[in-house]
């Protein structure tokens, strides 16, 4: 059981139910005008949340957009009864666990899932807590789990449980100070990247971390390791930051004299060593918006947000490039489209909700531990 319910069968029985399969054979230019009327119709009744890396056509109807942490804050706050959540299913989840009981989570594509987050299952987490304890690595002066929001519910629940919390990439240095101050050493899911950069910005060596790989005995690490490391770090991963390359940034010094390197804290430690400054979405975005006229950035991070900054800063003589010039999407968020996000919206003005996202309960009150834990500390 992972703690998820789904619902793909509408929940409401007021009028007919508009079949998915219609919309999909439509061009997306053919819904533009439908969601926006859509979005009229029901007012404050619904509100859109937009990830930074979903694509134009679907963003552009957001009532809100920023990175996990944004958009968490924003789902708590929220007072609509439908928060249609244009992201992926650990976002989802989170924002049915932020809200009200009268409130309804909506995922217009159930498919738009995280690979990083599928790196870490409930049973692997909990078998290795297990062989932790019996390495003696949770004893002496403590161990806690932190868990990256990109991960299910049933992992926040796992870390609420047992005194962690759960960071984004925003606050994650915040995160691991808060735990270092209850807490000798920390387990650190899903990501490693982050978790090794985080760790590392802080002064700790590498030589004190160690990666748990779930698919080899005791993680592959023996127990004195396991006992002298004050991280353990999760072998997982996105897809999309680990393709950048420390010979992305040095082509970039190479043919681009005076261009600043700024990545996500998600790319391979070596990338960010090379880099100017690293941050989260919204970091970076800050960054470029402070910075004087005629600055210019290759920027290490999913390539609608680069090429929506690109556009954005252009006027204003900024110039915004990719690391990487073969640029990487994140192709689960690519799967909400217009027609799936209109397909939704008017599903709500018939009185169905599809695809609602429930979280459990049992799930949900330690889940919600864990994140309020993380709102406390802030960004």
């Amino acid at each position: 059981m992972n703690g998820l319910l789904l619902e793909q069968a509408p929940v409401e029985t007021a009028g007919a139910a508009c079949s998915l399969d219609h919309y999909l054979v439509l061009p997306d230019d053919t819904m533009d005008a439908r969601i926006a009327a859509a979005r009229e119709r029901l007012g404050t009744d619904a509100v859109i949340l937009g990830h930074h890396y979903q694509r134009d056509e679907v963003i552009r109807f957001a009532d809100f957009t920023g990175d996990s942490y944004k958009l968490s804050k924003a789902a708590a706050e929220s007072s609509a009864k439908y928060m249609v959540f244009c992201g992926v299913h650990f976002m989802a989840e989170t924002a049915d666990i932020l809200a009200q009981p009268w409130q309804q989570v909506v995922l217009p594509d159930l498919n738009a899932g995280c690979s990083m987050a599928d790196m870490a299952e409930i049973g692997q987490v909990e078998d290795c807590w297990e062989s932790l304890e019996r390495a003696g690595a949770v004893a002496g002066d403590g161990m806690i789990p932190l868990t990256y929001m990109n991960s299910a519910a049933n992992i926040k629940a796992f870390c609420g449980e047992r005194g962690g919390l759960v960071c984004t990439s925003s606050n994650a240095r915040a995160a691991f100070e808060w735990t270092y101050r209850r807490a000798g050493r920390i387990l650190f899911l899903p990501d490693q990247h982050l978790g090794r950069n985080t760790a590392f910005a802080m002064g700790i060596p590498l030589s004190e971390m160690v990666v748990w790989d779930p698919y080899q005995i005791n993680g592959g690490v023996t127990p004195e390791r396991l006992r002298a490391a004050r991280i353990v770090l999760w072998k997982g991963h996105c897809s999309v930051h680990q393709r950048f390359l420390p010979e992305h940034v040095d082509r970039i010094r190479r043919e681009h004299k005076g261009m600043q390197v700024v990545v996500h804290p998600e790319c391979r430690w070596e990338v960010c060593q090379k880099a100017d400054a690293l941050g989260s979405t919204e970091r970076i975005i800050d960054l470029i918006e402070r910075a004087p006229e005629g600055s210019s950035f290759a920027v290490g991070t999913e390539i609608h947000l680069v090429n929506r900054l690109e556009k954005r800063f252009a006027p204003l003589g900024k110039r915004v490039v990719t690391l990487d010039e073969s640029g990487c999407l994140c192709t689960t968020m690519y799967r909400i489209s217009p027609q799936h996000l209109a397909w939704t919206l008017e599903n709500l003005i018939a009185g169905h909700v599809v695809n609602r996202i429930r979280v459990e309960n049992d799930v949900k009150h330690w889940a919600r531990v864990a994140l309020d834990r993380m709102l406390e500390i802030g960004n």
